[in-house]
């Protein structure tokens, strides 16, 4: 009998585990048409076509698993897996979790993690980026999101929240750099940020340096007016080119427009211009009709799709 009590005790513990844990499955469908005036911005023709992960595309469709346990003591571990869908024709990324495939510890300290993750610098240029960071963003075409989107093996900490104020930094470490071969995302480096949310004010900074290149650095700011959002930056990507954007978003009853510039000063000086509408059907689905211009290439493309969050 009393074994029996031990082993009934055990597996009631052990549910109570399994209860305070969640695995949720996510994504993302997204699909649009799209023309452009010539062959260019990632699409082989002028003529109108559907589109899936491309530029005139809010986002890329996904599928993914997040899932954490609370381990006590406001202690949590949390892992993430996501891969992209070609809505097109139902491929996916040639590497299965190209999109994040990491695992994490949180609590009190921060959260510590290390696997391939969005990098420090996006979210701190996502932090008042106008479009959501879209796949037509002005300011992530024309500058990029530190020197990669997404950091290979990195290993990384992010601060807890001290009032509307965190700080991210990461680390390629230079054993993950053997080969040296940039293509494999494997380039030793550094990439932080620091962001600040409170009231009207989002505003991030971020850094990003590979071991013998050049540096990045971004520093922006929104600021929402009530009946509109105000947002500009300068951005000085690793090379000769580098510049500022400024734009505004303005809710019109279930209509959200938004018009960004992003404006090269040093280099090449050419502008982007982004026009960009949303319609809510829900708090999880939007339409979406964009205007897009190249200043570099002279190319200007349009598109109207829809965009589901599950």
């Amino acid at each position: 009998m009393k074994k029996t009590l031990i082993a009934l005790a055990a597996v009631a513990a052990t549910g109570a585990a399994f209860a305070q844990s969640s695995v949720t499955l996510y994504g993302v469908a997204d699909a649009s048409i799209a023309k452009t005036n010539k062959a260019g911005l990632g699409y082989a023709n002028d003529k109108l076509q559907a589109s899936a992960n491309g530029l005139l595309n809010n986002g890329n469709s996904r599928l993914g698993v997040r899932g954490v346990e609370d381990l006590g003591g406001g202690l949590k571990a949390s892992f993430n897996f996501e891969q992209g869908i070609n809505i097109a024709n139902g491929a996916t990324d040639a590497n299965t979790w190209q999109r994040a495939a990491f695992a994490a510890l949180s609590g009190g300290f921060g959260e510590v993690y290390a696997g391939r993750r969005l990098s420090p610098s996006f979210y701190g240029i996502a932090a008042y980026e106008l479009t959501g960071t879209a796949n037509y963003s002005a300011l992530g075409n024309q500058f990029g999101y530190g020197q990669s989107a997404r950091n290979n093996a990195a290993v990384g900490y992010t601060t807890p929240n001290f009032g509307g104020l965190t700080a991210s930094i990461a680390t390629v470490l230079e054993g993950n750099d053997a080969n040296g071969n940039a293509a494999d995302g494997l380039q030793s480096k550094y990439d932080m940020n620091v962001i600040y949310k409170g009231g009207p004010i989002s505003a991030g900074f971020s850094y990003a340096k590979v071991k013998g290149q050049e540096k990045f650095w971004s520093l922006g700011a929104a600021y929402n007016l009530g009946v509109a959002t105000v947002a500009a930056s300068y951005n000085d990507p690793a090379g000769a080119k580098k510049g500022f954007t400024i734009g505004a978003s303005a809710p019109l009853g279930p209509v959200t427009l938004t018009f960004d510039i992003a404006r090269v000063t040093a280099g090449v000086k050419e502008t982007d211009y982004v026009l960009e509408a949303k319609y809510a059907l829900s708090k999880r689905t939007f339409t979406y009709a964009v205007l897009l211009r190249d200043g570099l290439t002279k190319t200007n493309g349009f598109g109207v799709g829809v965009r589901h969050n599950f």
